[in-house]
Parts: structure tokens; C-alpha cells; sequence
């Protein structure tokens, strides 16, 4: 038995008719009828009561129409799965390592992937995201700091700009834009130096620099249960610009800090000898970015 007599047969039901089931198949009648007759032959019934003038369906031609729409309804579904399959297997593809506070560096570098690539992100740790990344469980990861590894290329793709948050009802909340002496006062919130080195030190160091000492205000691993808190005293912590335009709130503001300001830059890691192919395109999207 084949998927075709099936078909046939199925057409012919519908029409009751070989010469319009022929149309309908775009074929010849005689060969409607020849694989008709071999269906029948094999399966040792008639399935359909010719005359001249009226083609109707058997009892058993009656009995194995819905079974053929059946087969033929699963064999369109295995079709389609194989076509699904097949597209898949030929587009690109590219498993990504992201890092905290890209905001919307994510969202462009994403819209400008698709629709020609399939990304798949993950977040964790910077040390997992390199481990990941040499030994291939990654094709690429966004780190910031210095990574030396003779099996990685560091790529910078862009500085991230650091804003000083404050609560609203802050006494320098009014001010275009923060000397960071000012700031030497009031508690300074951070994450805990483990969870995001680089920035950690840039902004201790550069405290040290402005002349004082951060008074240290109790750690907290989430940005947004640190801003939570800020919006409540005169702590204060600092944001990458690009998350902070997608951090919406009225009782916390962001400012800029006074020139030189302090910014982190964010590269791209990928294996020095075995890149994704991918790489071009994914350094395209990150070198067009406006608002670096």
C-alpha cells in the first residue's frame, strides 16, 4: 500500500468521480483508476460501486475513508516536522554568555540578529562564562575586566558609562550631574566584590582618588533590591548607563558623574582558534550600537 493510493482513493471518495478526482490530482484518469484497482486488489475489497453514470462507495470504501485521511493527515504532519528539522539544522546559530547590566546593549544586539539567527543566551558567573566559552559550550560570552587566556580573544565592543544612583529626596539628587567628593558622606552600596570585581575596584579606586573613603553601606546581590532600598535614604550606588534606561522609577534618579566620569568597558570573548561563524555578523550589531 502506498501513501499515493491512499491519495487516490481519497479524491475519488470526495469527488465520486474518476474524471474530476483525476483534475484534482492533475493526472490521467486511467491511472487514477489503475492504482484505484491495485489498492483494491491488495487489500481484497471493493471500495467503490461503478456504473456509467454514478461512482458511490462501498461499505468498506465507506469504512476506510476516515482511516485514509488518517494516514494521510499524519504523514503531512511527519513532513512538516522534517521541514522544521531540516530549517533548523541550516540556520545559524549562536549560544551567547551574557553579563550583568548589558540593558538595552541586549535588546539592539538581539534585534539586529534576527530573524537570520537563533540566540541562545546565558548568565552566570564571569569564571563560568570563560570555562564555557574554552570549552565550547559557548561560542562567545560578554565579559568585562581584563581576561588573559592564550586560547581567548578579548574583543572590546563598547564602554559602558557608569550613573550614580540616588533617591529622589536626595540632597544632590537636583544636580545636573555628581562630583564624586560630594558623594563622600552618604553610605555607598555595592555588590560584593566576587560577584563583579571590575567594578568594584573602579569604583573604590576612584573614591580613593576623589580623596575619601566610601562609607560602606550594607551589599546586596540585586540591583534592583539595591535601588529598592536607595529610594527609601541617602545611600547611593552606581548603574551602567544602558541598564539604567530601562530601570524606570520615581523614587530613584540617576546622574551622570563629573568629568572624566568612570566607565567599564564590555568585550566580547571567543576561542582565538576556533571562532563562530557567526563572529562578523555578531561584532556588526555591537560596532552599531548609537548610544555606546
Amino acid at each position: 500500500m502506498e501513501l499515493r493510493q491512499l491519495r487516490y482513493f481519497v479524491t475519488v471518495a470526495e469527488e465520486l468521480h474518476f474524471g474530476r478526482a483525476a483534475e484534482r490530482l492533475h493526472i490521467v484518469q486511467p491511472a487514477v483508476s489503475q492504482q484505484i484497482r491495485r489498492l483494491e486488489r491488495e487489500l481484497g475489497v471493493e471500495l467503490f460501486d461503478r456504473s456509467p453514470r454514478h461512482v458511490t462507495l462501498t461499505e468498506a470504501g465507506t469504512r476506510l475513508l476516515p482511516e485514509a485521511r488518517a494516514v494521510l493527515s499524519a504523514a503531512a504532519r511527519v513532513s512538516a516536522v522534517a521541514a522544521s528539522v531540516a530549517a533548523c539544522a541550516t540556520q545559524p546559530s549562536l549560544r551567547l554568555g551574557t553579563s550583568a547590566g548589558l540593558g538595552d546593549h541586549l535588546d539592539r544586539l538581539l534585534e539586529r540578529l534576527a530573524p537570520g539567527l537563533t540566540v541562545e543566551l546565558l548568565s552566570g558567573p564571569t569564571a563560568d562564562r570563560v570555562a564555557r566559552v574554552l570549552d565550547g559550550r559557548l561560542d562567545a560570552a560578554f565579559v568585562r575586566g581584563s581576561i588573559e587566556h592564550p586560547d581567548l580573544r578579548r574583543i572590546p565592543v563598547w564602554a559602558d558609562p557608569l550613573l550614580v544612583a540616588l533617591s529622589a529626596r536626595h540632597p544632590l539628587a537636583g544636580e545636573a550631574e555628581i562630583k564624586l567628593p560630594d558623594l563622600a558622606p552618604f553610605p555607598l552600596r555595592l555588590t560584593e566584590r566576587r560577584n563583579n570585581m571590575p567594578l568594584v575596584d573602579l569604583v573604590i579606586r576612584a573614591c580613593h582618588e576623589a580623596g575619601f573613603t566610601p562609607v560602606p553601606g550594607p551589599v546586596s546581590t540585586l540591583l534592583t533590591d539595591t535601588l529598592a532600598v536607595i529610594g527609601t535614604d541617602n545611600s547611593w550606588t552606581v548603574a551602567y548607563a544602558a541598564h539604567a534606561r530601562q530601570l524606570q522609577s520615581t523614587r530613584v534618579v540617576f546622574r551622570p558623574l563629573a568629568s572624566p566620569g568612570l566607565a567599564l568597558t564590555t568585550a566580547l570573548l571567543v576561542r582565538r582558534e576556533s571562532p563562530p561563524d557567526v563572529l562578523d555578523a555578531l561584532l556588526a550589531a555591537c560596532a552599531s550600537d548609537d548610544n555606546d
